[in-house]
């Protein structure tokens, strides 16, 4: 009785054909052989990041009690969070101390070399200033 209240879905057609069987390829660029090699291959075509600007590294003792700061200033472009994110690398790094002051980093010691591998890093153009 189940039997006879049954509609039938075979009607006939193969599901293997599709309405896009009918069009054509031409003109398209040839399907590459390993998409995953392509891919890799792409991104490692694409040009770096853009330099997000200069910025100064100062060595600073004056006003400092004779201990010596290393300063980086003139930012542009960016933010409180991000600046302070730089500081802790650069902390991290040196393993020394350092604070984000009216928007200046400040890392004790004179870290002049390992800042401005950080700040290369990160796309920034460090300029080493004053003495």
């Amino acid at each position: 009785m189940a039997d006879a209240k049954r509609i039938s879905t075979d009607d006939g057609t193969s599901l293997t054909q599709t309405p896009f069987a009918a069009l054509s390829s031409d003109g398209l660029p040839p399907v590459p052989e390993n998409p995953a090699a392509d891919a890799a291959h792409s991104s490692a075509t694409k040009p770096a990041r853009k330099h997000r600007g200069r910025v100064d590294i100062l060595r600073v003792k004056a006003g400092r009690g004779g201990k010596t700061v290393t300063v980086v200033k003139n930012f542009t472009g960016i933010g409180l969070p991000e600046k302070e994110q730089l500081a802790r690398a650069m902390q991290r790094a040196c393993g020394t101390g350092g604070t984000v002051k009216n928007g200046q980093i400040e890392i004790q010691g004179d870290q002049r070399e390992a800042v401005a591998r950080i700040l290369t890093e990160a796309n920034f153009h460090p300029v080493f200033a004053g003495g």
